[in-house]
């Protein structure tokens, strides 16, 4: 080997030890072996940059950036809770799951289309009072099968299309890789759907008697004045005041008519709003956007932190084989 080759796999070496350790940013630890080839002679200084200018990386980032933009604006919640409310068992929920990511996997990085979904993922467990993982994993499968399906899904369909057009002349389009990917996906969602039960279920079962009462997210409700600053605001806007942490799961008007908390809904003088999240969020939001705790809310938490209820589980009671943590934040909030 040459003394080039031996430098660069040191360097690469160096490169996989940081990683694996974690110690540093993935980022600053890239930027940092290039830097260091740079350095050595293994990589000129004039290319060191010249891949960043690649077609492939213009169309990864530009798929990442789109991943982002639909993450934050709430759509795919907003379109789950409208056209599929009424989806409440788990392996229900696993199959509506699993089709989005994959679907989803196919126009946009399969990556951030999982991130787009796994938010939802943990709220339909809770809702369901199942393990995540239950979720997880399988969309996670669904999301790699989904990339296979066209030609901005997943990064290596990117890089073989463009071999293919450096080897011939043309590059493969858009769903050239359809056919094959679809096929592949459609066996891969089935299996899912008919052999869930064979993923483990990641659970916990030996928790202190603190971890077993700890209470994560609240639900509570604020009242909007009218000298508010968040009258005209959209929902998504006085959630982001609590960093993301809290939101609103719910919007009564003044004259008790309910209102689904859309991202683009505007909030009016007088509603009533449904709020869930942890308590210093709730706080946050509440500060920062003048609202004020109903009275309902403040009567009970103040019998909450006054009372003691003393209960003997019955012989036939629904609550023999729950765990105390599951019931209690089901059934425990203030």
């Amino acid at each position: 080997m040459t003394t080039s080759q031996i430098l660069a796999f040191g360097i690469i070496l160096l490169m996989m030890v940081a990683f694996v350790w974690g110690r540093w940013r993935y980022d600053l630890v890239a930027a940092g072996a290039l830097l260091l080839a740079v350095a050595v002679g293994v990589v000129a200084p004039g290319a060191a940059f010249s891949g960043l200018s690649d077609d492939i990386v213009v169309i990864v980032g530009s798929a990442l950036i789109v991943s982002a933009a639909v993450a934050r604006s709430g759509i795919m919640e907003v379109a789950v809770r409208r056209f599929a409310p009424n989806v409440s068992t788990p392996r229900a929920q696993l199959i509506l799951l699993v089709l989005v990511v994959t679907i989803l996997s196919a126009f946009i990085k399969n990556i951030g289309a999982l991130a787009i979904m796994i938010p939802i993922a943990f709220q339909m467990a809770r809702s369901s009072g199942v393990s995540p993982s239950l979720f997880l994993m399988p969309m996670s499968f669904g999301s790699l099968l989904g990339g296979l399906m066209t030609q901005i899904g997943t990064s290596p369909n990117i890089i073989v299309s463009r071999v293919h057009e450096e080897l011939t002349g043309t590059p493969f389009s858009m769903f050239d890789f359809t056919p094959v990917g679809a096929t592949l996906a459609v066996v891969g969602v089935v299996f899912l759907s008919v052999c869930y039960k064979l993923l483990p279920e990641r659970t916990r079962e030996s928790l202190s008697m603190d971890q077993a009462i700890e209470i994560k997210n609240y639900t509570t409700e604020a009242q909007v004045p009218q000298e508010s600053p968040s009258v005209g605001q959209t929902v998504s806007a006085i959630q982001a005041l609590s960093g993301g942490q809290a939101m609103i799961i719910g919007i009564i008007s003044a004259t008790g008519k309910r209102r689904s908390p859309l991202p683009d809904s505007i909030v009016q003088g007088g509603d009533l709003l449904l709020l869930e999240g942890e308590p210093e969020a709730l706080d946050k939001m509440v500060a920062q956007g003048k609202l004020a705790f109903s009275e309902r809310r403040d009567a009970e938490v103040a019998s909450a932190e006054t009372g003691v209820v003393e209960a003997v589980i019955g012989e036939h009671s629904s609550l023999i084989g729950r765990s105390a943590r599951v019931d209690t934040v089901r059934h425990h909030r203030p």
